[in-house]
């Protein structure tokens, strides 16, 4: 690791006037799960690590009208436990297998942290390139997307954003100049060239905080390999608007089979004007992974995604908000 230079900023002005124009000036440290490993590995060497977690402004969970604000500085754990925020960010959150990771991981190092993938954390980049070729279509590609078509193949880390797309969420950004919200489903970057990052935060602002809408049936439903410290197969996160036992609209994320939450239309209008079935939720499992294109090793995810699906709308079509 890098020498760096340390701040423990008080304020939210204070630790944005620390930050820098520049990717690789600053970093930001909440729970630090993933930038020391990143830091460790020379992937990220920052030359200041301003640590946020004694900003009590951004802690929290509240509730006011028909939204949920959920501080940046939220472990993982304390939502897993939440009252307040929907199902599906609880179930998200609690599908998290490391008492470690749940008690030290907060929401918006969830939304931040870089790729899980072995190229990427190898050194070859996000869009995982070497000497001008890209290793991962006839690599070791068995836990890459099976959604985006490339150039990368990476899945989104984040165990939070499926659900947070699924509701309609959005998150704050805050630099010394200001402030502004962006939905979640625009937070997340597919980049298409070397230079662009997987979120739309800029180098100079910090994610302090989540706004979602309050009440909708939703749920979370994750596949995992084994219930150890180690990130799923593939998940589904799904909300519903109900008329009745009917269901009014609905929104769709899959998670781990893209380099961003991956949100299928197709299987939300195969549910509009039906009850949630078994045969309803088959079939809009299988209407989700129609526009899969599988890699040379990952063609069990479609099977693994459209189930995650399936159980997610079975279990969200209940009264739960």
């Amino acid at each position: 690791m890098q020498n760096f230079e340390y701040a423990n900023p008080t304020s939210l002005q204070q630790a944005t006037a620390l930050l820098g124009a520049h990717w690789g000036e600053a970093d930001v440290l909440a729970g630090g799960t993933d930038l020391i490993s990143l830091m460790k590995d020379d992937l990220q060497t920052p030359k200041r690590v301003v640590n946020i977690k004694n900003i009590g402004d951004m802690a929290g969970i509240h509730k006011t009208g028909a939204q949920v604000r959920i501080g940046a500085l939220v472990t993982m754990d304390e939502l897993s436990k939440s009252h307040e925020a929907p199902h599906a960010l609880v179930a998200a959150a609690a599908g998290v297998p490391s008492p470690q990771i749940r008690h030290m991981g907060t929401v918006g190092g969830d939304l931040c942290q870089r790729p899980r993938c072995w190229y990427f954390r190898q050194g070859y980049g996000l869009l995982a390139v070497k000497d001008g070729k890209p290793l991962v279509p006839d690599g070791e590609n068995q836990y890459h997307a099976i959604f985006g078509g490339g150039p990368a193949y990476f899945v989104s880390a984040s165990s939070l954003g499926p659900a947070l797309v699924a509701l309609d969420a959005k998150v704050k950004l805050v630099s010394g100049k200001g402030s502004r919200e962006l939905p979640v489903k625009d937070f997340f970057v597919q980049p298409q060239d070397a230079a662009t990052r997987e979120i739309a935060l800029r180098p100079d602002e910090i994610l302090t905080e989540i706004i979602v809408p309050a009440s909708t049936h939703s749920s979370t439903y994750e596949v995992r390999q084994r219930e150890a410290l180690d990130w799923p197969l593939a998940t589904a996160s799904v909300s519903l608007s109900m008329k009745g036992s009917t269901v009014a609209a609905a929104r769709i994320v899959m998670g781990h089979v893209a380099p961003t939450p991956w949100e299928s239309p197709a299987a939300a209008k195969a549910l509009v004007g039906k009850s949630v079935t078994e045969e309803t939720a088959e079939a809009a499992g299988k209407a989700a992974v129609a526009g899969a294109h599988p890699l040379s090793h990952n063609a069990y995810k479609v099977q693994l995604a459209k189930v995650a699906v399936k159980r997610a709308l079975l279990d969200a079509a209940q009264a739960r908000a």
